[in-house]
């Protein structure tokens, strides 16, 4: 029964876009109705599949960015200039386009919204977009784990979920929203651009420790790691997910 659950779980589901949202200049977030799909971890990612009229095939991997719901999943997609997924993905897709892909996949990378303890949260660029589903998962379950996110990306035009982020932070309890602008800053930002450092990470809390989340492209998420144990919190509670140039 349960290797026909894992197969049942990885095999491909056709879908229907249902929703097409620009994020930013390069990033698009994508609504999918799919009718067999049950839900998924916060956390979790998928595969998906484009296959061209002569049979010619490419699959990429895309980070869950919805809370888990049934019938639906989102994605967001940061576009990369030369890839060959991307860029059909965030210019070409339109509402009512067939879509397939397999998942949910994953279960290490994941948060448990039953979990009441304190949750940390480092991005860099598009590696947000696990957390973002994390974040949302949080409100959706009416959790007030304490969680704090530190989102570091190049500028303020490139921040994902800019709005609703703001929005979830004035209105939830509980949940912080950090900034590191590593190219340009906000009017009025209190500091020069550069990259996070140590003295920006909160230390680890003896009495609880939170659960760590890193997820951003592979030197981020290593140098994040480093500074994240030197600041007190033990390599057992981080838990990290990266990428790296795949061909878009």
């Amino acid at each position: 029964m349960a290797r026909a659950a894992v197969l049942g779980r990885l095999s491909w589901q056709q879908g229907t876009v249902s929703e097409i949202h620009k994020e930013t200049a390069a990033a698009t977030s994508i609504a999918i109705d799919l009718p067999d799909w049950s839900g998924h971890l916060p956390g979790q990612h998928v595969d998906v599949r484009l296959t061209a009229a002569d049979g010619y095939s490419a699959e990429r991997s895309y980070s869950i960015a919805s809370a888990p719901e049934r019938g639906r999943v989102e994605l967001t997609v940061q576009r990369l200039p030369d890839g060959e997924v991307s860029p059909y993905l965030t210019e070409t897709l339109q509402p009512g386009y067939p879509f397939e892909l397999r998942g949910p996949i994953g279960g290490w990378f994941v948060w448990d919204p039953a979990s009441p303890g304190p949750v940390l949260l480092v991005a860099g660029g598009s590696g947000v977009v696990p957390l973002m589903s994390m974040i949302r998962s949080r409100a959706a379950a009416g959790s007030h784990a304490p969680f704090q996110l530190l989102y570091s990306v190049r500028g303020p035009a490139d921040a994902l979920y800019a709005a609703e982020l703001a929005e979830r932070q004035r209105q939830a309890t509980g949940l912080r929203i950090d900034y590191v602008y590593t190219r340009t800053v906000p009017d009025g930002w209190p500091h020069p651009p550069g990259r996070l450092t140590a003295a920006m990470l909160p230390r680890a809390d003896d009495h609880e420790p939170p659960a760590v989340f890193v997820c951003g492209p592979t030197g981020f998420v290593e140098a994040v790691a480093n500074l994240l144990i030197q600041v007190g919190h033990q390599p057992g509670v981080i838990k990290t997910e990266r990428f790296g140039p795949s061909g878009g």
